[in-house]
């Protein structure tokens, strides 16, 4: 699937002059992306030791946690399927979370000297970084001549809104270095094939292996973004090929090498995959969610853009890590004309129903407009979306399909480098400079208030000297450490106690993703218990309740099912509510050590 804009030189041609000078163009591009990765976390890069993305969420903490996690059972040889490191005793099942092993495998010695702060950052950078070169790369070497056209694509694709918005904590959907690899090597796959007489079936072991160990290694990255490329890439070709005949013609050809390539990439993850779905602790997506990004964030600017402060209407993200269209109306403006002059390219068509396809799908199951689900006019029902006839299908009701709109971004790179292509042509060419004057005047225009801003960074709580200076060593034998109240998905700050503590004890509750419920669907953090429940209430409440007989004793049952040695009651704002709670429930009086109060339960239990 090439274009007539394609260059016609291949590397083996060029002089050695002429791969010199694309060298230095390459290296300088690289160096360019690499310092706007940094500076977008220079915050964070200036501080590794107690900062924290302050939009991150829990997010950080989870990262480091795998980070770390990773470390550990490579220098303890320990399983790295499962853990009861959380949730104890019931453990989590690492392959079912996003531990992203491609990254953290290979940086076990830096976190093991610098810590997973540094892993994490360093995660962040490079998947800006690399993502923006490899679409710069993909586009270079498969799309135009021109290398400036290009790295304006590979900018786009490597800094848009969403890529910066996961940057505040979702290192699996920033790392998509291969996902252009992936499509140009399969690109590659098809025109061998289609150029073979009569398109016969097509053996290529050589680009299969290549095709196999790059999905491989994208599966230990990020499933997730590997389906939504996968469905986007296919989209893509079918709009390209068009005809029944040409999408007939190439998958006979390409399918002996496509199918060899899966069979390897099963042959190295099969294991890792069936132990994620069918293993312990494995769980299953039931259910159709509302997670669809609103009209408005279509023409928004996000708050981590240069152009923030001239957005307009209600704030309608979902949260500051999912913004995942905010292209801003100038953009879609820019792009609406480009496509108009470019309608011709059998490209740019096939790219604008990708993006046409995926945003729609992202808006989820009902309509959304300024924050508020729209009626049709006269009735009451909701105005269904496409996600409704898609959402409940396995795999795909496990996805957020608000990030379905990621797909439009190297769409839109391919509106934008095939008309900057034009631009530049024709300011060569033409007798009137005017009308690429113009395009470059629109592309700036549209880029500028789109470009991303430092991420802000705040200080991370003190882990108490409880944990960091491992105290708690002397309290934990055989059995877990119990947070009052246990950690989850909204407050999973003691995951990073546990780090600080070296791993010395497993935690109660925590915060992944694994079974909840009889149907045992996916959630974040441990099915609750009665007495976590209880506790989380007494926080939020800052209230001592009535504490009866049933109570104390579902106490002292939760604890023996947790194999509870110690609790712990860090310092919060509730604390003497907790406090006088846990006292009531259990008995006895705690124990001020450290800076936290403790209650030695391994007489109780």
């Amino acid at each position: 699937m090439t274009d007539r804009t394609a260059p016609e030189t291949v590397e083996s041609r060029r002089t050695p002059a002429q791969w010199l000078r694309s060298a230095r163009t390459d290296l300088i591009v690289a160096g360019c992306y690499l310092s706007l990765a940094v500076f977008v976390l220079a915050g964070l890069w200036s501080n590794p030791s107690s900062g924290y993305l302050s939009k991150s969420d829990q997010d950080q903490t989870l990262y480091e946690w795998f980070y770390a996690i990773t470390a550990r059972n490579l220098t303890h040889l320990d399983s790295p399927f499962s853990t009861q490191l959380q949730n104890y005793p019931d453990g989590i099942n690492m392959m079912a979370n996003t531990l992203m092993y491609g990254w953290g495998v290979p940086f076990t010695p830096i976190t093991l000297q610098f810590g997973p702060t540094v892993t994490f950052v360093s995660a962040l950078t490079f998947g800006l970084f690399s993502t923006a070169f490899a679409w710069y790369w993909a586009f270079s070497r498969e799309l135009v001549s021109s290398k400036f056209a290009a790295a304006i694509g590979g900018l786009f694709c490597g800094f848009a809104p969403a890529m910066i918005a996961h940057t505040n904590g979702h290192a699996n959907f920033v790392f998509l270095v291969l996902l252009p690899l992936i499509a140009v090597q399969v690109i590659k796959m098809a025109r061998h094939a289609e150029n073979t007489v009569g398109a016969r079936p097509v053996w290529q072991p050589r680009a299969a292996v290549v095709l196999g160990l790059l999905v491989a290694l994208q599966l230990t990255l990020g499933e997730e973004p590997l389906l939504i490329f996968a469905l986007g890439f296919a989209v893509f070709a079918l709009a390209y090929l068009r005809t029944p005949r040409a999408i007939t013609l190439t998958a006979r050809a390409a399918a002996p090498s496509i199918l060899l390539a899966a069979l390897i990439t099963l042959m190295l993850t099969g294991f890792g995959l069936w132990w994620q779905f069918a293993g312990p602790q494995s769980y299953r997506f039931v259910g159709i969610g509302r997670v669809g990004n609103d009209i408005l964030s279509l023409v928004q600017f996000s708050p981590e853009s240069a152009g923030s402060m001239f957005s307009f209407g209600p704030d309608v993200s979902i949260n500051p890590t999912e913004d995942n269209t905010y292209f801003g109306w100038p953009l879609l403006l820019l792009v609406a004309v480009a496509v108009f002059y470019l309608r011709r390219e059998r490209i740019v068509r096939a790219a604008v129903i990708v993006g046409v396809v995926f945003t729609t799908l992202s808006m989820g199951i009902v309509m959304s407009f300024d924050g508020v689900v729209r009626f049709r006019e006269g009735e009451y029902s909701m105005i269904p979306m496409p996600w409704l006839a898609f959402g409940w299908i396995s795999p795909l009701n496990g996805m957020i399909e608000s990030r379905l709109a990621m797909i439009a971004i190297p769409a839109i790179a391919i509106v934008l480098v095939l008309g900057t292509q034009r631009a530049i042509e024709s300011l060569r060419t033409a007798a009137t400079r005017r009308r690429p004057i113009a395009w470059f005047c629109a592309l700036a225009v549209a880029l500028l208030p789109i470009a991303p801003t430092v991420l802000p960074v705040t200080e991370r709580p003190q882990t108490p000297a409880f944990f960091a200076d491992g105290t708690v060593r002397q309290y934990v034998s055989d059995g877990s450490v119990v947070i009052v109240p246990p950690p989850t998905s909204g407050d999973a700050i003691a995951l990073r106690w546990q780090i600080d503590a070296d791993f010395a004890f497993p935690l109660v509750g925590g915060y992944f993703v694994g079974p909840v419920g009889a149907d045992h669907g996916a959630g974040y953090g441990a099915d609750p218990r009665s007495t976590a429940v209880l506790l989380m209430l007494v926080r939020k409440t800052n209230t001592v309740p009535v504490i009866d007989r049933a109570r104390r004793e579902q106490a002292i049952a939760d604890l023996r099912y947790w194999g509870a040695d110690v609790v712990v009651l860090p310092p919060s704002q509730s604390d003497d509510a907790l406090r006088r709670t846990v006292d009531d429930l259990l008995g006895v009086p705690a124990e001020q050590v450290d800076g936290v109060w403790v209650w030695d339960v391994r007489g109780l239990v």
